[in-house]
């Protein structure tokens, strides 16, 4: 909670029914602010879009948030504590494979409860690193927390190896957490007991067939760019947008990336609005090439759909030139945003496809396609945020890894040799 929070609810201590009307008031904001962040990201969150939520005025919201910035963060805050709260319950499941069911069957039972208008949405983290101080260290401290407490649901690591495979299995996982959402409103309310099913499956045993091992081939994308001078503005702004959100990446923090004026940004595009359309493009048209060229080859579709996916990770990992993660949508008008979110259920059916002519051939395991694409979606979409982790390794042995967790399942300790 933030100082002025603090000292108001200190205030109305002293009254009990005083107290309580504080609190149930301040959980009203939050969970409007969650959603306003949902919606528009921290950064484009007002003090007004949440008073109308919830029916005050602005000026009853800074009697509990004096800052919008407090604000986002106690809503980010409240995402960070329901989550160990969860990671906690799994951890009293005696196993790894129980750990993880128990964590999604309380991330489902969650989605479940939100639907039926029971609890309101949690605040997506997707701005967590655009935040500033003193809430942005705070807030990075306790998102440290959960990824580590998610690593522990396998358990202690005997040994580096080990450790580095259980993170990338922790942040696959954490990811589909956030993801599931996008994809399980197309189903109804009676169906999500088997999606549950169908994506644990997914977790437990992966998507490749007994038999067919990793070993894809790294797919050639290149092509000559007709204005690099435009790539450059594109692959920049990707970057910027990737670490620090919609609006924490300005068209001057842009422009200076580059060593270069405003005014050039707007010689290649419009409005900013216009730099996130062409960034998408550019990253649904990279997914559709690894994803055409792969299918231009003979080779069996695991090798076509494992090819991909090595492929699309080397392009994220290296970070030359990394595609666009969806947590940018939520800058965008709604128009631009849903066609951008067809065009990536485009892809996802793709993917599905492949598995699906996987399966009949037998290279790929029997599984719900639609979910499995839906997971490596998730996946692929992520592994920006793990260049880090895989610079300290060798690339190869960094895609094998990260690509593990969902082609041979969550607890396939092959890669490790």
């Amino acid at each position: 909670m933030n100082d002025a929070g603090a000292a108001i609810e200190g205030a109305d201590r002293d009254d009990g029914a005083g107290t309580k009307r504080f609190r149930a008031k301040r959980d009203a904001i939050l969970a409007a602010a969650a959603d306003a962040i949902n919606e528009q990201s921290a950064k484009g969150m007002t003090f007004a879009d949440v008073a109308r939520r919830v029916g005050l005025n602005t000026t009853s919201v800074t009697y509990y948030f004096k800052r919008k910035e407090d604000l986002a963060a106690a809503a980010f805050e409240h995402t960070l504590d329901y989550l160990l709260v969860m990671l906690d319950a799994a951890m009293e499941a005696p196993t790894p494979h129980d750990r993880v069911a128990r964590f999604l069957a309380l991330n489902f039972a969650r989605l479940a409860r939100v639907e039926r208008g029971e609890e309101r949405a949690m605040a997506v983290l997707s701005d967590l690193r655009a935040t500033v101080e003193p809430n942005r260290t705070r807030l990075m401290s306790g998102w440290r927390e959960v990824f580590r407490r998610t690593r522990n649901l396998w358990g202690d690591a005997p040994t580096r190896a080990h450790t580095d495979l259980y993170g990338a299995r922790a942040h696959v996982l954490l990811e589909n957490t956030f993801w599931m959402s996008a994809w399980l409103q197309r189903y109804e309310p009676d169906q999500h007991a088997r999606c549950e099913a169908r994506l644990m499956g997914v977790f437990a045993h992966g998507i490749a067939a007994t038999g067919s091992n990793w070993a894809p081939t790294m797919l050639d994308l290149d092509h000559e760019e007709t204005e690099p001078s435009r790539s450059a503005f594109l692959l920049a702004a990707t970057r910027l947008i990737n670490e620090l959100g919609y609006r924490g990446a300005s068209v001057q923090r842009i422009a200076s990336e580059l060593n270069v004026t405003k005014g050039s940004f707007y010689h290649h595009l419009d409005a900013k609005d216009d730099l996130v359309l062409a960034c998408y493009r550019r990253s649904f048209d990279t997914i559709t090439a690894a994803q055409q060229r792969a299918d231009e080859s003979a080779a069996s579709y695991w090798h076509r759909l494992s090819s991909t996916i090595a492929t699309l990770l080397e392009i994220q990992f290296a970070e030359r030139a990394p595609l666009l993660r969806t947590t940018a949508l939520s800058g965008l008008p709604h128009r631009e945003r849903a066609a951008m979110v067809d065009r990536s259920n485009r892809i996802a059916r793709r993917f599905a496809g492949t598995i699906m002519d996987g399966i009949a051939e037998g290279s790929c395991r029997p599984v719900d396609a639609l979910i499995a694409a839906q997971a490596l979606m998730a996946l692929q979409n992520a592994a920006f945020d793990m260049r880090k982790w895989a610079s300290t390794m060798p690339r190869d042995r960094a895609i094998a890894m990260y690509a593990s967790t969902l082609l041979f399942g969550l607890f396939d300790d092959r890669v490790l040799g």
